[in-house]
């Protein structure tokens, strides 16, 4: 047993190696200039320690994105009180801004926008407004929302968040209702 917690410990310092390194080397390089070789090499790992924990470099992307941004829609789904919910986001946001705008100028972003879109679907089918609502309708409402809250937040974060938190929630809350609500009169017709 202690074999396998250790050899477990092994592998997950690889992980983490690997993501430190692939960071890293994204501070100066564009990710598409970034190969496995130059990973494993910053990393000091073997590449079969690469290809043990992953397949591409966008699930080392995928995988630490998926955690940080996952934290986020755990606490709006599980219901955290306002108050909190919104002074998390708000740190959450003020770190995220910088790495957001490093996405975009070297080349990741639709990671992110990967990991955005399936957190919002998780999100929307935790909740029970879709009951009633038919396909291929709810499908593209689903898309409709997630892009067009992640638009709204990307446009918050790349421009030094002007508006407050509590606007840019309020505005998101009026436009899923509003766009809502028109799908129901939709299909009520």
């Amino acid at each position: 047993m202690a074999a396998t917690d250790h050899s477990q410990a092994i592998k997950q310092d690889s992980k983490d190696y690997l993501t430190t390194a692939l960071l890293q080397l994204l501070e100066k390089n564009s990710y598409s200039s970034i190969n496995v070789s130059q990973l494993v090499r910053r990393a000091g790992v073997s590449r079969m320690a690469f290809y043990r924990n992953f397949n591409s470099l966008d699930d080392v992307l995928l995988d630490y994105f998926s955690a940080i941004i996952g934290k986020r829609f755990t606490d709006i789904i599980q219901h955290v009180p306002p108050v909190e919910k919104l002074n998390s986001l708000e740190l959450f946001f003020t770190d995220f801004a910088a790495v957001l705008e490093r996405s975009i100028s070297q080349g990741y972003e639709s990671i992110i926008r990967q990991v955005f879109n399936k957190n919002m679907q998780h999100f929307y089918d935790s909740l029970s407004i879709f009951d009633n609502i038919r396909e291929p309708e709810k499908r593209y409402y689903l898309k409709f929302m997630s892009d067009g809250v992640y638009s709204i937040w990307r446009e918050w974060l790349i421009s030094d968040q002007k508006e407050s938190l509590q606007t840019i929630h309020q505005l998101l809350a009026t436009l899923q209702t509003a766009t809502l609500e028109a799908l129901k009169k939709q299909q009520a017709n």
